[in-house]
């Protein structure tokens, strides 16, 4: 199975990037999380997602705030899906991070999730790999299913409240 990289620009970023972690681990998806600056470690952030493809990973999700350029930084240096989480961290509440992230140029593109979203990019990670993977695909079904009866308890148990 393909592997994904959890990539934060710094390690202030791991709360909210936890979330991408908890739901690779849920989904049984072997994954490594690392700390990369674009700007502050430029040659790290380009080696690793040259050589990303080649050490068996099949997506690269990078959360950022504020600048937030490494999602751009990576994409422009690998051939793999890489999907970007803005991340609040800033007086404009995460809009900054947004913007950054997702205002990509023609032929650079990033998948960008919603603000702290990291578990809906460990989601979208998992889509993607279970492209070529029936069992992985198997398990995100059963993770559908699984929250598709979750809200139906709560709707019955809300229904019952009043009635």
């Amino acid at each position: 199975m393909k592997r994904v990289a959890v990539v934060m620009g710094s390690d202030s970023d791991l709360k909210t990037m936890q979330g991408a972690v908890d739901m690779l681990k849920k989904l049984e998806i072997p994954f490594s999380v690392r700390v990369i600056s674009a700007h502050r470690t430029p040659d790290a952030a380009r080696e690793f997602a040259a050589s990303a493809a080649g050490e068996g990973y099949g997506a690269i999700i990078c959360g950022a705030g504020k600048a937030a350029h490494l999602a751009g930084a990576f994409a422009a240096n690998t051939i793999l899906p890489v999907i970007g989480v803005p991340i609040k961290s800033s007086t404009l509440d995460g809009l900054d991070a947004l913007l950054s992230t997702v205002q990509m140029p023609s032929g650079m593109p990033v998948a960008t999730v919603a603000i702290d979203g990291s578990s809906n990019a460990a989601l979208l990670a998992a889509q993607m790999i279970a492209l070529s993977d029936e069992a992985l695909a198997g398990r995100i079904a059963e993770l559908r299913r699984a929250q598709t009866e979750k809200v139906l308890a709560r709707d019955a148990e809300i229904r019952a409240q009043f009635e």
